[in-house]
C-alpha cells in the first residue's frame, strides 16, 4: 500500500522538546515528499553575517538591484549548496513547482534574474537543506516532534524569521505558550 504524500507544499513546525537542537523552533517548507524520502527548506534561520549581495559576489554574480537581506540556513544537509525558495511567478532552469503554492530553484540563473530585477517577486535565499530518507518523515510524524500546517505565502515570504514559528502555530489556532516539551498518551 502506498503512503500518501500529503506534505508537499505544507509547512512543518518543530514541537518543543523535539530532541535535536538543529530543529528547535523551526518552520520547514516541504518541497518534496515521495517514496524516496522528503526534502524541505528551513525558512526561519538567518545565517549571521552573510547577506545575499555578499553571496552573489562570492559566486561572481553582480548583485545589481538585489536588496541586502540575510541568507538563511535551509538545514544541516549540504550547507554549501544553494537554493532559492520563491513565488511561482518566475521559473528557471531547475525550478520545481511545489504544489502550486511556491517554487524552488537550485541554479544560479535565479540569482542572476533577481540581480537584474527580473526574478521572482518574492524569494528567500538559503544554503543547505533538510532531508529525510524513504519513510523516515512518515515515521517521525507518528511521534511527538512535528506539526504540519498548510503552506502560506505571507508566513514564508513576509514574516520576520523570529516571528515565523509562533505565527505558524497561531495560524493553526495553537498558543505556543501552552505547548509541552513532552508527549502525552491517550
Amino acid at each position: 500500500m502506498e503512503t500518501p504524500r500529503y506534505l508537499v507544499g505544507q509547512l512543518l513546525l518543530s514541537m518543543p522538546g523535539i530532541g535535536d537542537p538543529r530543529f528547535e523552533r523551526v518552520v520547514i517548507a516541504i518541497c518534496v515528499h515521495d517514496d524516496d524520502g522528503a526534502f524541505g527548506l528551513v525558512i526561519n534561520n538567518p545565517l549571521p553575517g552573510l547577506g545575499v549581495r555578499e553571496l552573489m559576489t562570492q559566486l561572481e554574480v553582480e548583485p545589481g538591484v538585489t536588496p541586502e537581506v540575510a541568507v538563511r540556513s535551509g538545514g544541516p544537509v549540504e550547507p554549501g549548496r544553494g537554493f532559492v525558495l520563491h513565488s511561482s511567478d518566475w521559473t528557471g532552469q531547475s525550478s520545481i513547482d511545489v504544489a502550486g503554492k511556491f517554487a524552488m530553484t537550485s541554479t544560479i540563473d535565479v540569482l542572476k534574474a533577481i540581480a537584474d530585477g527580473k526574478g521572482p517577486s518574492r524569494w528567500l535565499s538559503m544554503l543547505g537543506y533538510t532531508g529525510w530518507a524513504a519513510g523516515q518523515l512518515d515515521e517521525e510524524l507518528t511521534r511527538h516532534g512535528w506539526h504540519a500546517i498548510p503552506g502560506d505565502d505571507g508566513l514564508i515570504f513576509d514574516t520576520p524569521p523570529e516571528k515565523s514559528w509562533p505565527r505558524a502555530f497561531a495560524m493553526a489556532g495553537i498558543n505556543v505558550g501552552q505547548l509541552s516539551a513532552s508527549a502525552g498518551r491517550a
